[in-house]
């Protein structure tokens, strides 16, 4: 089992805190600088495709009003947004542990409602 997240880091210079679930407290700290080492926490290497799945879910829930939306919504926004590059399929290649619950927290966002469920499998 690995060790939680520090709620208290420092990333590039700038003190972040985070929640017990090791996501960002303060969503305007963030930056892709923070975005690789939330990544690498998690054992992946951001490429360009993944800086614009959590550029557009950045966009989505803060400027759109995505965040009001449970996971679900959110999956199909990126599905959509996200066709010609394969859709879901791509996006879960980029994010394994699941373009919403995975890519929001290293797009630095909060968690999306019901983004993890334990009766898929899917837990903390």
């Amino acid at each position: 089992m690995t060790n939680p997240a520090p709620i208290l880091a420092t990333i590039q210079g700038k003190q972040l805190i985070r929640n017990h679930y090791g996501d960002l407290v303060e969503i305007d700290e963030w930056s892709h600088d923070i975005a690789r080492k939330l990544a690498e926490e998690a054992g992946i290497e951001l490429s360009t495709e993944h800086f614009e799945v959590l550029d557009y879910l950045r966009d989505y829930v803060i400027n759109q009003g995505g965040s009001r939306e449970v996971a679900q919504k959110i999956l199909l926004a990126l599905e959509r947004h996200f066709a010609d590059q394969g859709g879901n399929r791509w996006l879960y290649s980029l994010f394994p542990g699941g373009p919403v619950h995975q890519g929001m927290k290293i797009a630095g966002l909060p968690e999306a409602p019901h983004a993890v469920d334990p009766s898929y499998g899917t837990a903390r």
